[in-house]
């Protein structure tokens, strides 16, 4: 038996609830790890709350994330003791996840625990982290450099904006965090951040071409957001959307594509290849300062995940949170 997040749909309705499940019951796969830290993400509050059919398999173990180490090993690559970070690939919403002591994954998912890193650091960054890793490489293959103009952040004191902030910073472009929570601007610039906006300047319909001002837009938040961040795009600008905070709807015009030259490039973490996230977890054992996640990391224990999942959906949380298994 192992304590987990136990997600389920009874008679009485949707319960989440801390339970001990039987490991009889975990789903095949050729490496059975132990969980040693997880952490909440935008999806796994969703899933938590019942806030949107994320769950496809019931009863779920709820977790996206996951890093700890190997018990166990059929898969050539891993042996008992390997240290690993798992991202995704549909855990914790069609098969039983990292919210949990125990896990049993596929090996071809995992990727080796980067040595700068501990693994509550490695959650401390999790799929947000890695998510705004990728979009900052979907940046640089489209051309964009530091020097080149303002880079926009939306929903920056969210997981994906904060790290996003940092490794801009870090990597040396003048960024521009928009946030609705003017309170948390020296948080921000604290990060790396030059400027901050309100999002209310962005979250409403605009018009299909605005003055010109930003270089390249990290997105986690679509909708009018995504749209009046384009349309205020330069010439030959790059935006690379992950998210969709604000609603997955897009009610935009082509103006920004055919009259701008932009760039939208979509960037998805769940299903990334594991090249992709191999080089993505290198370039953030080098290019984010870890002094800085413990400023944007709360740690709670696994007893607390449910509650604050609840925290996570009604904004009331900055940066990301470690669950310690």
């Amino acid at each position: 038996m192992f304590k987990a997040v136990l997600l389920e749909k009874l008679e009485s309705g949707f319960q989440a609830s801390l339970k001990d499940v039987d490991e009889a019951g975990l789903p095949e796969g050729d490496v059975l790890v132990q969980v040693e830290h997880s952490t909440l993400n935008y999806k796994d509050g969703l899933a938590i709350t019942n806030k949107s059919p994320v769950v496809r398999v019931w009863p779920m173990v709820a977790g996206v994330d996951g890093a700890g180490t190997v018990l166990e090993s059929s898969h050539p690559a891993w042996k008992p003791g390997d240290r690993f970070v798992h991202n995704g690939w549909g855990v914790g919403e069609t098969r039983w996840g990292c919210l949990a002591e125990r896990a049993r994954l596929m090996g071809d998912w995992l990727v080796p625990l980067p040595a700068a890193f501990s693994t509550l650091q490695a959650m401390a960054i999790g799929t947000a982290g890695y998510t705004a890793m990728l979009c900052v490489l979907a940046l640089e293959r489209h051309g964009v450099k530091a020097g080149d103009g303002e880079v926009l952040v939306t929903g920056a004191t969210g997981g994906v904006g904060s790290v996003a902030v940092a490794l801009l910073g870090q990597l040396g472009h003048r960024v521009t965090a928009a946030t609705g929570k003017p309170g948390e601007a020296d948080y921000l610039r604290a990060l790396g951040a030059a400027g901050v906006i309100d999002r209310a300047e962005l979250s409403a319909p605009g018009k299909p071409l605005q003055k010109e001002r930003w270089a390249a837009v990290i997105d986690a938040v679509g909708s009018h957001t995504l749209v009046n961040a384009l349309a205020q795009m330069r010439y030959g600008g790059v935006v690379a959307a992950c998210g969709l905070a604000q609603g997955f709807d897009l009610p935009a015009t082509v103006m920004p594509f055919i009259l701008r030259s932009v760039t939208l490039a979509g960037v998805d973490s769940v299903m990334a290849p594991i090249a992709a996230r191999r080089e993505a977890w290198a370039r953030l054992a080098v290019d984010l300062d870890s002094s800085k996640l413990a400023a944007i990391t709360q740690v709670v224990p696994l007893s607390q995940a449910i509650a604050k999942a609840g925290d996570l959906m009604q904004g009331k949380v900055r940066g990301r949170i470690v669950v310690k298994i």
